[in-house]
């Protein structure tokens, strides 16, 4: 299996095979509007600036598992990430990414990377290779900016 066997929702209601970001390096992210990693958005936004041209998708994943911090509906959502952060990259829509009912990528990276890798707050970060497969993830106190994410990411793109 890989990344590819996934699909998602945009936010805008159309779907959103994975299969469609084959050869791209991929950073998924689940995002929350309003928690305290919330400003890591700017961070996703710079990392899309300075590496889309190369091959880089980040792919924001909005959840409200963890403290009921993303409640918005998906139009608020996006004109939230939009007004606020300038977000342009591609948005999911909401969805669970722990437990019983999290949606089937993020059950295979957890099998794919093991237990410690599961999402525990808002802002988990997973590297998706060209491949279609993971790479790496980081939690939630990484930064996107961070040298161990660019370093990760400049490499799967070379």
């Amino acid at each position: 299996m890989s990344a590819y066997d996934f699909s998602f929702v945009s936010i805008s209601g159309e779907p959103m095979p994975f299969s469609d970001f084959k050869g791209k390096v991929v950073l998924v992210v689940n995002t929350a509007s309003q928690c305290g990693f919330t400003s890591q958005y700017s961070g996703l936004v710079e990392l899309w600036k300075k590496y889309r041209e190369k091959g880089l998708v980040v792919l924001a994943v909005p959840s409200n598992d963890f403290g009921g911090q993303e409640p918005g509906s998906s139009d608020e959502i996006k004109t939230f990430c939009e007004v606020t952060f300038g977000v342009d990259f591609p948005m999911t829509e909401k969805v669970s990414v722990s437990g019983k009912g999290a949606h089937p990528f993020y059950k295979w990276a957890k099998t794919e990377l093991g237990r410690r890798a599961k999402p525990r707050w808002n802002f988990h970060k997973y590297v998706v290779g060209k491949d279609g497969k993971l790479i790496d993830w980081f939690g939630s106190m990484t930064s996107p900016g961070s040298s161990r994410v660019t370093k990760v990411i400049e490499n799967a793109l070379r």
